[in-house]
C-alpha cells in the first residue's frame, strides 16, 4: 500500500472508481485470497480462477462494504464462499486433473533432491488431512492454523458464535489426530 494511505481510504477511493486504489487493494490482498482459495480447492488452477472471481466480486461489491467487519474478514468470506462453490461443483474435473498431476509427479519424483521430496510429502500430508474434514471444520482449521486468525476473527469471518468456532476446531483436531493414529495418512500417500 502507498505509504500514509489507510485501507479504509483505499476502499472508499476504489469504490468511487479509482483504479489505482483498487490495484493497491489487489496487491495487498491477492496473496491472502490465493492462499485461502488454494487450501479450500486444493488445486492451483482452481485457486487462480477463484482469485480472479473474488476480485471481480470485490470490485462490484466495494460500494456496498459497510465497514461493519474488517476488510480482511469480508474478503475472506467472499473467498471462502467462492472457493467452496468451486470445490463442490468441480469434483470430477479436479479428480481428473489430480490424477494427471500425480502421474506427472511420479515421473519427476526421482529427479528431485531429498529436500523437495520432503516438502512435497508434507504438503500432500496436510492436503490429505484437510480433505478428511467436512467443509465447516476445514474452514475453521485453515483460518486458525494456516492463516493464523484469532477465534474472534474466525467467528466474524464465518458469521458464527465463538463457541461454535471452538467446537469446530476441536472436532477438526480430533479428526486429524484420529486419522494419524489409524495410519490413514501414510497409506494414502
Amino acid at each position: 500500500m502507498t505509504i500514509g494511505i489507510s485501507i479504509d481510504t483505499l476502499i472508499i477511493q476504489a469504490a468511487q472508481g479509482d483504479l489505482k486504489a483498487f490495484e493497491e487493494i489487489y496487491n495487498a490482498f491477492s496473496g491472502f485470497v490465493y492462499s485461502v482459495a488454494l487450501r479450500v480447492t486444493n488445486n492451483k488452477p482452481d485457486a487462480e480462477e477463484v482469485t480472479q472471481d473474488v476480485f471481480m466480486q470485490i470490485s462490484r461489491g466495494l460500494k456496498n462494504f459497510k465497514f461493519k467487519s474488517s476488510f480482511k474478514t469480508w474478503v475472506y468470506r467472499i473467498t471462502f464462499n467462492t472457493a467452496i462453490n468451486k470445490y463442490r461443483h468441480g469434483q470430477r474435473e479436479r479428480n481428473r486433473v489430480k490424477a494427471y498431476e500425480n502421474e506427472a509427479a511420479a515421473e519427476n519424483y526421482y529427479n528431485k533432491d531429498a529436500r523437495l521430496i520432503d516438502e512435497e510429502h508434507a504438503e500432500k500430508t496436510v492436503s490429505s488431512l484437510l480433505d478428511k474434514l467436512n467443509p465447516n471444520e476445514k474452514s475453521a482449521i485453515i483460518l486458525r492454523e494456516i492463516q493464523g486468525l484469532s477465534y474472534k476473527e474466525i467467528a466474524d469471518a464465518l458469521k458464527l458464535n465463538i463457541n461454535t468456532v471452538r467446537s469446530r476446531l476441536k472436532r477438526a483436531r480430533e479428526s486429524i489426530l484420529e486419522s494419524a493414529r489409524k495410519g490413514v495418512i501414510g497409506h494414502e500417500l
